[in-house]
């Protein structure tokens, strides 16, 4: 079974210096029947004006992924550490029992364009830690594995059964995923256009997949995904 999440009909949140769009609940957009989807809490596809960003604010028992689509974002925490996070890194941060973070746009003339992901943990009141890493697609790549339980393949490790898989693709090139027994997955197109399973999704659009086998994809445009396997 696939359930459709259309871009337009996500929440909005717009100033003069963000906007935001978000897949589920999130800030003063609340929506009972969009509160997340197994593990997964939050997408928020975010673009922030040049030299603007997020202040200094708290977090606790959240594992948070940030993935950038264009531009650069630079990233200040509570344990020491700073980056600056451009398309092909991939950014996890576990709040565990409390972090403080800021987000700024790294750039004075470009606009930054990221998504934004929380993931519930398996238990709460763990270390805070941080991690970063540089992700290389090749031609042909399919999916890669940005995060996992384990850490496996050079993926960021998050406290959570999840498997994070990114896949660029060409016009007309596919990619496959198999799901384990019991599993679901959830599909978000960041920019493109593809069909899943037969379903045709566009920039923006996610959907959630029970009861499925395989999750089958083909580009109908230059594309690119983030598919999450959940428990």
């Amino acid at each position: 079974m696939m359930s459709v999440r259309p871009a337009a009909a996500r929440g909005h949140s717009t100033f003069d210096w963000l906007d935001s769009r978000h897949t589920f609940s999130f800030g003063e957009y609340q929506d009972p029947a969009h509160m997340g989807f197994r593990a997964l809490r939050v997408i928020n596809e975010d673009r922030v004006v040049p030299g603007a960003g997020f202040g200094t604010h708290p977090h606790r028992d959240m594992e948070i992924i940030t993935w950038v689509l264009g531009g650069a974002l630079e990233h200040r925490d509570s344990l020491g550490t700073g980056s600056v996070i451009r398309p092909g890194d991939v950014q996890r941060m576990s709040a565990g029992s409390g972090i403080q973070h800021s987000e700024f746009n790294a750039s004075a003339d470009e606009a930054v364009h990221f998504l934004q992901i929380w993931i519930v943990p398996e238990r709460t009141g763990s270390e805070p830690g941080y991690e970063q890493r540089r992700v290389e697609f090749g031609a042909g790549d399919g999916l890669r594995l940005l995060a996992s339980r384990d850490g496996r393949a050079g993926s960021v490790t998050v406290h959570q059964t999840v498997d994070l898989y990114a896949g660029r693709l060409a016009a007309g090139a596919t990619a496959a995923h198999t799901l384990a027994d019991g599993r679901h997955a959830w599909l978000q197109v960041a920019r493109g256009a593809v069909t899943a399973n037969g379903q045709a999704l566009a920039a923006g659009d996610g959907a959630a997949l029970s009861g499925v086998e395989r999750v089958e994809l083909r580009a109908a445009a230059t594309t690119e995904v983030l598919l999450f396997d959940l428990a």
